[in-house]
């Protein structure tokens, strides 16, 4: 569209105020359209209705990303858990980050929950009325695996591997079931173990 030098100067003032505002602005809810009609203005909005007119976006939202969580908020209940059932706090460390990404709220497809992402039926056997608290959550978990890396004698793939899938399946099997989420699983705690014990 050729636009006027008149209309220049009369478009350019409001869309240097608009930009600025758009840019200033907190994140919206939505992309910005604009349009510039047959004057030669510039329309802008983050909800066009109107058909006849030929929007385009202007400023793409940027996707929010969810805020990490605090690896280190936990330490204190993590080396508790560690000195009760005597399981390195470096690999409770790094099951919590494989289970949950150190979110306390976090729930998974299977419906565990919390951070170290206990199952409804090992609530009771655990002690857990509240599996979004962290010490109730990490205690029992930490409790929880300590009898497999016993019931395993000690054999730390073949525990994280029933952590993921349960004993059963381990038994089934004899050792890492076949699951690709449980061999991903394994693989991912023992390398978050090995950065933690290298820190």
């Amino acid at each position: 569209m050729m636009v006027s030098k008149k209309h220049l100067n009369k478009i350019w003032p409001l869309a240097a105020i608009v930009i600025c505002l758009l840019l200033t602005a907190p994140p919206a809810s939505a992309d910005i359209y604009r349009y510039i009609d047959e004057n030669g203005v510039m329309h802008f909005t983050n909800t066009p209705t109107s058909s006849k007119h030929k929007y385009r976006v202007f400023i793409k939202e940027r996707p929010k990303r969810n805020p990490r969580h605090s690896s280190t908020k936990y330490d204190h209940i993590i080396t508790d858990a560690s000195n009760r059932y005597g399981v390195d706090s470096r690999l409770l460390k790094a099951i919590i980050r494989a289970e949950s990404d150190f979110n306390p709220r976090a729930v998974s497809k299977k419906g565990a929950k919390g951070l170290m992402q206990i199952i409804p039926e090992n609530y009771r056997l655990l002690n857990i009325s509240n599996p979004y608290d962290p010490t109730q959550s990490i205690m029992g978990g930490a409790r929880y695996f300590k009898e497999i890396y016993e019931r395993y004698k000690g054999k730390l793939s073949l525990s994280l591997a029933a952590y993921n899938a349960g004993p059963t399946a381990v038994d089934r099997y004899k050792t890492v079931p076949p699951y690709q989420e449980t061999e991903q699983y394994v693989e991912r705690v023992l390398k978050f173990y090995y950065q933690y014990k290298n820190l």
